[in-house]
């Protein structure tokens, strides 16, 4: 019988494609509409309760903070928006936002992903809130107070 699996990350709609390939190879991550699988490591990863892609920023921020898990957005202008700002900082949410002018295609944004992954997995266990900006060369925590 199948293990379960231990989501830890969570990629966000406006990274679909990029859930997809991450979700395919590793049984910790999830994303909007995910209906669950059982991973090539033969773990069980359950349906999302971020139920589709269409749910609001504000309306997801929440449960996927309340779930522990790291959420990773192509968001670069979050740290401007009040409302998704605010419900960051209220549930105590962890982001990593790929950095939008280098994040244009799946290709990029797995690049980036890739580039970083020994900088972002570690982030995964500081207590949040808090937005780190992912590009190519670096991971810089943003000043979301």
């Amino acid at each position: 019988m199948p293990r379960p699996a231990t989501v830890r990350f969570y990629v966000d709609a406006d990274l679909l494609g990029l859930a997809h390939i991450l979700a395919g190879a590793r049984s910790d991550v999830t994303y909007p509409g995910d209906p669950g699988a059982v991973t090539r490591d033969k773990r069980v990863r359950p349906p999302c309760p971020v139920a589709s892609p269409a749910v609001l920023d504000d309306e997801w921020i929440p449960v996927v903070a309340k779930a522990g898990w790291l959420i990773i957005t192509r968001d670069g202008q979050i740290q401007h928006r009040l409302k998704e700002l605010r419900s960051v900082a209220e549930s105590g949410a962890r982001m990593v936002a790929l950095n939008t002018g280098e994040a244009t295609t799946i290709w990029n944004q797995l690049q980036i992903v890739a580039r970083q992954w020994e900088r972002i997995e570690p982030v995964v266990d500081l207590p949040g809130p808090f937005i780190f900006r992912a590009s190519k060369t670096t991971l810089t925590n943003l000043d979301i107070v």
